[in-house]
């Protein structure tokens, strides 16, 4: 159904809440768009309330939830508030991209220009080791130059990065040029007609940044639980001939897709009442093979995919408390 006017997201918004009761399972992911829809009402105490029934029940990604509650709160007038949750997602530092660009465009909206270059930046060097730029911290980059240039900053070696990784046909420079706001007031049509452009592949970018499709995933089994998986479906033991070679094909998979050049990849860590679970509504035998790649599937879609590679730094996927780089990110891939 469209979801154009108020009244048509908080419908959509009661779906969604209605889902979650029925489905727990997957209740962090529909109840944030339910949120999302709240906003877009135009009610934001309701969304608000969405956000804190989320953190009272041990989300998975409670920054995330923290970030988008501190940007709603600041839109109804609770900016003391706002500021507060913001200083205590900074003080916690996640190594997750999209906390830090919520809090960020929050400050920048409301013209706390410094302190949102601050938030991008840390965002951005806690997610990028060296040369190493991971998809989800190029939005960071992004958002830091367009702030500098609002700023009058000089351009530095992660300007020039964010322009070089920039894909669309005008650079970010011109994109981000505060003068684009004088153009709005102009009465030139060939003005306008620029700025429309502008506006346009900017428009697209971001939706292509936003509308990206779910990972390319690899399915991981942690030791324990592929062993209780093989214990109680013995046919699937030839699709894992031992834990370290599983483990080991994970990331090579991986690293042979990227080489085919596409982007977007992740790895679903696998559970044994999760994978039962998805063959009773498959309605089929969890001890059958082909299950597998559709499983993985199902989970990358529903938000369960960890995205790869990790930072060097990062803890590595496959849960040896080792930094990736030191595991399965050495050059010989673990």
């Amino acid at each position: 159904m469209p979801s154009d006017t108020p009244a048509q997201h908080a419908s959509e918004a009661e779906r969604l809440e209605r889902i979650a009761v029925q489905h727990p399972e997957d209740n962090e992911q529909v109840l944030l768009r339910a949120a999302a829809h709240r906003e877009l009402a135009g009610d934001r105490p309701g969304a608000t309330a969405l956000y804190d029934r989320l953190l009272s029940d041990e989300p998975r990604n409670p920054p995330l939830i923290k970030a988008l509650k501190a940007a709603n709160l600041w839109e109804y007038g609770h900016e003391a508030e706002a500021r507060a949750i913001i200083d205590g997602i900074r003080a916690a530092a996640p190594r997750d991209s999209a906390p830090w660009e919520i809090i960020a465009e929050a400050l920048e909206t409301h013209d706390d220009l410094q302190a949102a270059h601050d938030c991008f930046t840390t965002g951005a060097t806690l997610l990028i080791d060296g040369s190493e730029v991971p998809y989800e911290a190029r939005l960071l980059l992004v958002g830091r130059h367009r702030v500098r240039r609002m700023l009058g900053t000089p351009h530095d070696e992660w300007d020039t990065l964010a322009d070089t990784l920039h894909a669309g046909d005008i650079s970010l420079d011109e994109l981000h040029n505060p003068k684009r706001l004088w153009a709005l007031g102009s009465d030139d049509p060939t003005e306008l007609r620029a700025e429309i452009a502008r506006l346009r592949a900017e428009l697209g970018e971001r939706r292509a940044a936003l509308s990206r499709p779910f990972p390319v995933a690899v399915l991981h089994w942690p030791a324990s639980e592929l062993a209780e998986l093989l214990a109680a479906y013995p046919s699937i033991a030839a699709e894992y001939p031992s834990h370290a070679e599983h483990v080991a094909g994970v990331e090579s998979a991986l690293r042979e897709l990227a080489s085919t050049g596409a982007e977007n990849f992740g790895i679903v860590t696998g559970t044994v009442p999760s994978f039962e679970a998805f063959a009773a509504a498959e309605q089929t035998s969890p001890d059958d093979p082909s299950l597998l790649p559709e499983y993985t599937t199902s989970m990358a879609a529903r938000g369960r995919a960890t995205p790869w590679p990790p930072a060097r730094n990062a803890p590595c996927w496959c849960g040896s408390g080792l930094p990736y780089g030191g595991c399965h990110g050495g050059s010989s891939g673990g």
